[in-house]
């Protein structure tokens, strides 16, 4: 019989496979690019926003970033779930119009309440848009081709989290603030039509649906997640306290009944059997914290203490970049046939001594090359860390599993940026606290706005404060090192036996 194809992309008769996995692969980066992109991209327009929709509290402008990355975070068990039963591709394409539409409505909001209302739209659609990528490499590309192609796809994770804040400064300096959501318009528009051309129909299975198990994952990681987002803007109060533990107590009743749900599970509990599954959800939880916690108090010390503009600034995140992904074609390549241990090992160690290394030259007086040396290291372990990481935690589920690994693998690396997120602003509180001198009663900074005019004379301590708060992400990059140390070599067998 002859193989029926999607209009210039042959495929294989074989599960409706495409011949050439790689077009496929070129066309669901671009979407999922351009959502990684989002979720740092409006953190260097805030003061332009501030002042365009008159806002006057800091912490309502907080809520553009922590409501698409509450909507992000939620949904993602649900759409890799549903990405099984009714297809990656259709899933991808609805998540990518939805994304799309949604930053038309972002770049066109007149208040605070419409913007923030438009972000969790646009989190809805990236929620639905990311599991299906990883989902479908796993699916289309043998197993000895999967690490270069996983590479890709790991150098765009990596390479979008720190272009974010470069394009928004970029964009922000010479076309305003709303430009950071038009951009997404057409882009989106050339996505969609990739998908429909490229991205083949891959089998589907008919799954019964986990409401119970559903809505507990879903209110447990939205307690939870808000409350580490709301926690330092309220102070830590007792209700703060109160609303993690009920998200954690959800989230515990959840586990709890995927592990006696004797029907269909929305999380498969099997699938934990699996030592590298689980110790790759720890590291893409551990590099997500990293990645999100360093940025601050870098673009912070960049603007402050060097008095460099926003696009200036995000330059300094550069060669982290750049490092990342000229190195990612030798790292995938490494990844299709070596032990998983000393490459993901390498990559987490190189990134808490560049981290330490960054963290020790952060100083007013400091030469600008040798921040963007500590950078390229940073950018070297990250190289050594995302694609290693994906490759390890799919290599050994079997098909049936792949929508919900996903999933769940997304789920983590989200948590690990809120947790990132909301543990640095804590921790970069209490070294201002601990370094700067004591200011007169009402007159302490608050805000971004406030800090980015220090006089001279305080440079020195808030540099200090900047430099201290780095140890936090250095030191979570080394429980990446220790969950590497018990990786096991990759299995070649396509459905393995997780009993």
């Amino acid at each position: 019989m002859t193989a029926t194809s999607v209009r210039g992309q042959p495929r294989d008769p074989v599960a409706g496979q495409p011949k050439n996995p790689w077009i496929t692969l070129w066309a669901m980066l671009v979407g999922f690019f351009m959502i990684l992109i989002d979720t740092t991209i409006v953190a260097v327009a805030s003061p332009s926003i501030m002042g365009a929709l008159n806002i006057s509290s800091y912490d309502s402008i907080i809520w553009v970033t922590s409501a698409y990355l509450l909507a992000y975070a939620v949904p993602l068990l649900l759409a890799g779930r549903l990405g099984d039963r009714f297809g990656p591709k259709n899933l991808y394409i609805a998540g990518l119009v939805v994304f799309t539409l949604a930053s038309l409505w972002c770049g066109l909001s007149g208040s605070i309440g419409m913007l923030i209302t438009a972000r969790v739209v646009q989190g809805i659609g990236a929620a639905l848009i990311t599991p299906q990528t990883l989902s479908t490499i796993t699916r289309i590309f043998p197993e000895e081709r999967r690490g270069v192609a996983l590479s890709a796809w790991g150098a765009i994770a990596g390479v979008a989290t720190l272009i974010g804040p470069l394009a928004g400064g970029v964009l922000v300096d010479h076309l305003g603030w709303a430009w950071i959501f038009f951009i997404n318009v057409p882009i989106g528009i050339i996505g969609v039509v990739l998908a429909v051309w490229l991205i083949p129909a891959l089998p589907t299975q008919s799954h019964r649906f986990d409401i119970i198990g559903v809505a507990l994952s879903g209110v447990g990681l939205f307690l939870i997640v808000f409350g580490l987002q709301e926690g330092q803007m309220q102070e830590w109060q007792p209700w703060i306290w109160a609303v993690i533990a009920c998200g954690i107590g959800a989230m515990a009743v959840f586990v709890y009944w995927q592990s006696v749900n004797r029907h269909e599970p929305l999380i498969p509990l099997e699938m934990f059997r699996d030592r590298n599954f689980t110790l790759a959800n720890v590291g893409i939880a551990v590099i997500a914290f990293a990645v999100t916690a360093m940025l601050l108090p870098v673009m912070f010390y960049a603007q402050t203490v060097y008095g460099l503009t926003p696009t200036r600034a995000a330059l300094l995140i550069a060669p982290t970049a750049v490092a990342s992904g000229v190195l990612a074609p030798f790292v995938g390549r490494l990844v299709d046939r070596s032990h998983p241990r000393p490459i993901i090992g390498f990559g987490f160690s190189t990134l808490a001594i560049g981290l330490l290394w960054l963290s020790i030259d952060m100083k007013p007086s400091t030469p600008f090359w040798r921040l963007m040396l500590a950078m390229c290291a940073v950018g070297v372990g990250m190289a050594f860390i995302w694609a290693p990481l994906a490759a390890t935690a799919t290599r050994n589920l079997p098909m049936r599993l792949a929508g919900a690994g996903s999933g769940v693998y997304y789920t983590n690396r989200q948590i690990g940026s809120v947790l990132g997120s909301a543990s640095m602003a804590a921790f970069m509180s209490s070294r201002v606290t601990a370094e700067m001198p004591a200011m007169p009663a009402g007159a302490a900074p608050r805000g971004e706005s406030d800090v980015m005019h220090l006089p001279a004379f305080l440079h020195e301590p808030f540099a200090t404060a900047m430099s201290q708060s780095l140890l936090l992400p250095a030191f979570i990059a080394l429980l990446g090192v220790a969950a590497a140390f018990f990786l096991v070599g990759g299995s070649t067998k396509s459905e393995p036996d997780l009993s």
